[in-house]
């Protein structure tokens, strides 16, 4: 399974702007509770990811996550994701709510309604 990093307002505005479902996992390497969270989402089959994810750095990229915050209206958080589309954020769970079967059935019922 390949993640796309989120480096870029380009990299944002793309995700803004797709009219299909991405995830986008934004990930402290900081974080006890990130790495835990991290280690689970790439836990999968690569079944699992049939839409695609994207990783962000909120360390290394914070103003890049504080955009992502900004332009999809949820309040930053870390770990945290977010599953977009058409501009719109239309799943947001953090920390320890963070596992990746459940994430699986929301992508499932999102993608076949």
């Amino acid at each position: 399974m390949t993640w796309k990093t989120v480096t870029s307002e380009a990299d944002v505005q793309e995700l803004f702007n797709a009219g299909e479902y991405s995830l986008i996992y934004k990930h402290s390497p900081r974080c006890m509770t990130s790495l835990m969270a991290y280690r689970n989402m790439k836990s999968g089959s690569e079944a699992d990811y049939s839409i695609p994810f994207h990783i962000v750095d909120v360390i290394q990229n914070r103003e890049i996550s504080g955009l992502i915050a900004k332009t999809f209206s949820v309040k930053h958080e870390s770990p945290q994701v977010l599953i977009v589309k058409d501009g719109e954020c239309v799943f947001n769970i953090s920390h320890e709510s963070i596992v990746l079967a459940d994430i699986v059935k929301k992508i499932t019922a999102l993608t076949e309604a």
